[in-house]
């Protein structure tokens, strides 16, 4: 068996060798955000993998790439569970901003429930730099973190039972709707993350496999390079310049270390 715990401490600079506790998630969680980029490279270059552990381990922790969701939760619940705490994932409908509507071709984003002293949390750290740092109560409760605020709402209708809110710190005035999900239909294996990858990869209406994006968070803010821009927030302003795509793997390179 691979030595999942000490790589995936490793990659993300986080040198406290104890047991993981609750308390501790906010600083494991911040340090996931700036290290591991959420990022389609692998579907651009077409170049897929099924999903299983030792994918996940070699690509983000070995070889110290990034992913999507399918890849950074997968893998952050792994090592939550090796850890010992109480975690399935759960498979998410994002809702597109675009149009107004909840994406129609199906459950695409997988994020991981945490259960500790009979409440239940959300942890995502794949939700392209809009992921809370922090876990996130399913009381409606609103929870801040370095980034903006997170609420989890009730909600009926046929795709969840709850919908995930943010207000992103200097870029939401008002709260906006990231995706429902139903906390009943629990995941324990990584079927669903390989489902998740072939709709991400092969569907016409995903955004993932057309072209390259790269995002990440920073201790200032973020950055997110495209094969024809480079955004960046520093305390609260914003940069954005155009770029040429032979520019891409320079900055790549520059601004994601890979």
């Amino acid at each position: 068996m691979n030595n999942l715990n000490d790589l995936f401490r490793a990659r993300i600079g986080y040198s406290d060798q104890g047991a993981l506790t609750f308390e501790r998630l906010p600083e494991v969680l911040a340090l996931t955000a700036v290290t591991v980029p959420f990022e389609n490279l692998c579907i651009m270059d077409n170049n897929i993998n099924p999903v299983t552990e030792e994918y996940v381990v070699d690509k983000i922790l070995v070889n110290r790439e990034g992913g999507l969701c399918y890849e950074i939760n997968t893998l952050l619940y792994l090592f939550l569970l090796r850890n010992g705490l109480d975690v399935v994932m759960t498979r998410s409908v994002v809702y597109d901003h675009e149009i107004g509507a909840y994406y129609t071709h199906g459950r695409t984003h997988i994020s991981i429930l945490l259960k500790h002293e009979g409440q239940l949390y959300i942890i995502d750290s794949g939700f392209g730099g809009n992921h809370p740092l922090v876990p996130v109560p399913l009381t409606g409760e609103t929870v801040a973190s370095a980034n903006g605020e997170f609420r989890i709402r009730r909600a009926e209708h046929a795709i969840g039972n709850y919908v995930f809110e943010m207000k992103l710190k200097h870029k939401d005035e008002d709260w906006r709707t990231g995706y429902t999900f139903d906390s009943e239909r629990a995941i324990t294996d990584l079927v669903d993350s390989n489902e998740i990858q072939r709709i991400v990869v092969e569907h016409p209406l995903s955004k993932f496999n057309k072209t390259p994006v790269i995002t990440r968070l920073t201790p200032e803010g973020s950055v997110t390079l495209t094969q024809n821009s480079l955004t960046r927030w520093t305390n609260g302003q914003l940069s954005k310049e155009q770029i040429e795509e032979e520019q891409f793997e320079e900055l790549r390179k520059v601004y994601f270390g890979k």
